[in-house]
């Protein structure tokens, strides 16, 4: 779009501010006042009228082609152009008249900036250089404070400098951001032979001689700006402008063609062999693109907005015209497109930068490249300046397993593809058919890539951008660059398989040994590598649709997996791998490890340990590549409680999994904790507690319980907080009289302290008093720093006593932030007396808000139901609270009306909950 000529909204009545000759014509008619003050009101008020009736039809124009803004960032610019020359030409020719003027009162106004390439979004700012000849005269400054008044009245937000071209060099040398706005400054109204000299003396005096300096410069600037917006093309919420693969990247690309080229027009690197035209193209429609959601971003918030929120996503996608599709939203459609775009942006900057790089690179001194010590390159293959080139196009087409072979080389000898090569690749992606998917040796140097070379990431990345691996596995492409619409996940599909497979080969080369001691054991005891390579890469391809994203990929699977020469019984362990891929982490994260039954049903499903050692290291690198802050010590431990106890299942047989053992076991443990306790009072706690007690707690859980159930009268309530670093928590323990609806009240105490229950357990002792262990989290996730516990404490002792209302306190905090109001989750309640031998199993799946635990525990306590554990799972703004309760009488609950009822009461309590936190919203 750079520097290429201004257009009006294609509507036969364009505005005034369209047609600066007829804008002054008009302006000079409306100009009846004699007094400055006058002249300047009459001048603002008759450009606000034709701004006023400029801004509507741009916008009514935009919507015509709301995925295109070539044409609308052009007329904002061409607008503000005549903006500019209308309070030029009032304070030059009413306020300031001279005449004659003498060469040293001569003014140039020109565009820099964003605005200087005549782009602007509907709140961009307006950056103006005033220059002058020499040093600025009385007169030159009057005209430039009467224009910015004017402007500023006109509620322009305006940037500006005034400066001799002699200034403009000097500053320039000192300072490259001031360099760069010079680079693009474009003459809008005032001398022209003075604008012409400033453009003259630039390219002489200091672009001819500083292009690498400049270059150095703008990609420390580039890699900085990239570091600051997270790193990732990827990010949940992309800030259009400067984020990776954004505006920002683009005009960087510009800015260096421009600076060395001379170009005024990114088109020019066409003819210079820069870019071809498809690539050119792509360069286009990305600027496009991405110049069309900024443009939305700005007149949805009606100020300068370039992040793309959680919350403008849904309205940029409407706008645009992204809608629902089977099995996916029209905002993650639309976030697709944004993100396909976005690594189109980084490929089209990989070329331009690498062909720079190789126009400006010498050839590498002989003793350096005697001493580089890199492997030969397989025909037709050659080194060139360090990066593997064709040395034979036709010879590189004519076998199509080159299109793999090229990306094997490349980890082999840890060399970057040249982009010559790239483009090769990315224009004959169509030779990549059935019959080479279908090759056995094919088949044999992908596998490669994944297995041998210990950093497949790397390829897998390059072969993903530039489109080798949708094109080899053809089921692939769907989820390329696809997003899921929620809190949970960081990044697209794509990306996440990529990251769950770097995450394995990190395991591997034993770079996670510390954090993962399990996975880390399992690999090196060894598996089945390819059956977890396939499997990671795989998991999730049959996302996007309606149907169950785990069957379909395991359908899918039975296709690709024995094209990828596993044999049948891989593929079989593949298929089953993929299909439950999730279950190992719902059981972990969703059911009470404590009750032998959750242990017998998994160890059912998972029937052997190989499968179990691949599932979980599968789950645990699934888990990893969700994000960056998803995976953390209480994950770690569940997953290692359900594989410990799992595997000591099968090996011992399901029915060794049993409450009176595990009791046995736990009373032992404590007997010897509490050694230095009076034998006495060390019966009395053996004997107090029922079965559940013992097997759901830790030795140390139980001792410190103990401690607050010794001489505990029936008015007290006792109070432990305690931090438990091994499960990124804090541990809340509670110990008082037993009273129904005990669980909704701490529930209630801790969410009032805004504090995130991960964790709980309520027993009833036989002797009539209860107790409560909770793991809480504080808002960040992370355990309460010790240093804030007293006031933890105090807080929920004034709750627990009545102090204050958990119902009426908590109105006002049950809110849901702005940017996550978009996120919808359908509400599921299921109720299992399957899954446990004594509970029936109440899992509610809906979106989280601060009150939701205590609102569905009243629910609970109002039906008469007690709850003995509440496991809760969250997945960023979705929640899988679930609770293993019993009737009042200490019975399943096996009546279908009650459970209906029960699912009733929990759903409205959810909508009234959902109600409440959208009012207070």
């Amino acid at each position: 779009m750079s520097d290429t000529k201004l257009i009006a909204p294609a509507d036969a009545g364009a505005p005034l501010l369209f047609d600066t000759p007829a804008l002054l014509t008009a302006l000079d008619a409306r100009l009846t006042a004699t007094d400055a003050k006058g002249l300047r009101a009459e001048t603002v008020k008759f450009l606000s009228e034709q701004r006023e009736m400029a801004l509507p039809q741009i916008v009514a124009d935009f919507e015509t082609h709301p995925r295109s803004a070539e044409a609308t960032v052009q007329a904002y610019a061409n607008m503000t152009d005549g903006l500019v020359c209308a309070v030029f030409h009032v304070a030059t020719t009413r306020l300031h008249p001279v005449q004659p003027r003498t060469a040293a009162e001569n003014i140039s106004v020109l565009a820099v900036g964003g605005y200087g390439r005549a782009e602007m979004a509907p709140f961009s700012d307006v950056d103006l250089l005033f220059l002058t000849p020499y040093k600025i005269t009385a007169w030159a400054e009057s005209v430039i404070e009467s224009m910015l008044y004017m402007l500023w009245d006109l509620k322009l937000k305006v940037g500006h400098s005034s400066r001799t071209v002699d200034d403009c060099l000097r500053l320039g040398r000192e300072d490259i951001t001031i360099r760069t706005a010079l680079l693009e400054n474009r003459p809008i109204c005032g001398d022209a032979p003075l604008a012409e000299k400033l453009d003259q003396t630039l390219r002489n005096d200091l672009f001819k001689s500083t292009g690498p300096e400049f270059i150095e410069a703008k990609l420390a600037e580039r890699a900085e700006r990239h570091r600051r917006q997270g790193g990732q093309r990827y990010v949940l919420e992309p800030n259009v402008k400067e984020g990776k693969g954004g505006l920002r990247d683009l005009q960087t690309l510009y800015w260096i063609a421009k600076y060395i080229h001379g170009v005024n027009d990114t088109a020019d690197l066409v003819g210079l062999g820069v870019f071809t035209v498809e690539e050119f193209r792509a360069f286009q429609q990305a600027e496009d693109f991405l110049w069309a959601v900024r443009c939305h971003l700005h007149l949805i918030a009606n100020r300068a907005s370039d992040q793309l929120s959680f919350d403008a996503q849904v309205e940029v996608a409407r706008r645009m015209g992204f809608s629902d599709m089977a099995g996916r939203r029209g905002v993650e459609v639309f976030m697709q497109h944004y993100f396909r775009h976005a690594t189109q942006v980084g490929e089209v900057t990989r070329i331009f930068l690498t062909v720079l790089e190789q126009q400006h690179a010498k050839p590498a001194p002989v003793l350096k490249r005697l001493f580089r010590r890199r492997r030969p390159l397989m025909a037709p293959f050659i080194d060139d300046i360090g990066r593997i080139n064709i040395s034979d196009r036709d010879a590189f087409l004519s076998d199509p397993l080159n299109f793999l072979r090229i990306f094997e080389e490349a980890l082999r000898t840890g060399m970057l593809i040249h982009p010559d090569a790239m483009r090769l690749i990315s224009a004959n992606l169509r030779r990549i058919d059935d019959k080479m998917r279908e090759d056995r040796e094919a088949a044999r140097i992908f596998l490669d890539l994944l297995l041998k070379h210990g950093n497949p990431e790397r390829a897998l990345r390059r072969m993903n951008e530039m489109g080798v691996l949708a094109a080899f596995i053809p089921e692939f492409e769907p989820i390329v660059a696809m997003m899921q619409f929620n809190m949970y996940h960081s990044y697209t599909v794509d990306e996440h398989t990529i990251q769950v497979i770097s995450t394995l080969a990190q395991i591997e080369r034993s770079e996670l040994t510390e954090d993962l001691p399990l996975s880390s054991h399992i690999l090196d005891e060894g598996v089945n590598r390819r059956v977890l390579y396939v499997a990671l890469l795989l998991h999730d391809i049959g996302k996007g649709r309606p149907e169950d994203h785990s069957i379909l990929g395991a359908k899918i699977s039975r296709k690709v997996a024995p094209r990828l020469g596993l044999n049948a019984e891989d593929c079989e362990t593949v298929e089953w791998l993929i299909r439950n891929h999730l279950l190992m982490s719902d059981v972990a994260q969703k059911r009470d490890l404590s009750d032998p039954r959750t242990i017998r049903e998994f160890a059912k499903q998972v029937k052997n340990r190989k499968r179990l050692d691949l599932l979980t290291v599968l789950t645990v690198c699934d888990i990893r590549g969700v994000g960056p802050n998803v995976w953390n010590n209480w994950k770690a431990s569940l997953l290692r409680r359900l594989h410990s106890e799992t595997a000591r299942a099968l090996e011992h047989g399901l029915e060794a999994v049993n409450r009176a053992q595990r009791s046995d076991a736990a009373k032992k443990a404590l007997r010897e904790a509490l050694a230095d306790w009076d034998a006495k009072d060390l019966r009395a706690e053996l004997a107090r507690h029922y079965d559940p007690y013992w097997q759901g707690l830790t030795t140390g859980t139980h001792a410190d319980l103990a401690k607050l159930l010794r001489g505990l009268s029936d008015d007290e309530i006792r109070i432990d907080l305690h931090p438990d670093p091994d499960h990124d928590a804090t541990r809340a323990s509670f110990a008082l009289g037993d009273h129904p609806g005990i669980f909704s009240r701490l529930a209630g105490a801790l969410a009032l302290v805004g504090a995130n229950v991960v964790d709980a357990r309520t027993y009833t002792s036989k002797d009539g008093y209860a107790t409560a262990v909770f793991w809480i989290q504080d808002a960040e996730g992370h355990p309460y720093e010790a240093s804030r516990l007293p006031r933890l404490r105090k807080m929920i002792e004034r709750t627990l006593k009545g102090e204050v209302v958990a119902r009426d306190a908590l109105k006002d905090r049950d809110k849901l932030k702005k940017r996550e109001r978009e996120f919808k989750f359908p509400t599921h309640v299921t109720i299992d007396n399957e899954g446990s031998d004594i509970y029936t199993i109440v899992e509610v799946d809906t979106r989280d808000r601060p009150g939701l635990l205590y609102d569905l525990t009243r629910a609970l306590a109002a039906s008469n139901i007690y709850i003995a554990s509440a496991v809760i799972a969250t997945y960023g703004a979705q929640v899988v609270d679930t609770f293993y309760v019993k009737d009042m009488f200490g019975l399943k609950l096996h009546s279908k009306s009650r459970q209906e009822a029960l699912e009733k009461r929990l759903r409205e309590a959810i909508t009234r909950g959902a109600e409440r936190a959208a009012e207070q919203s």
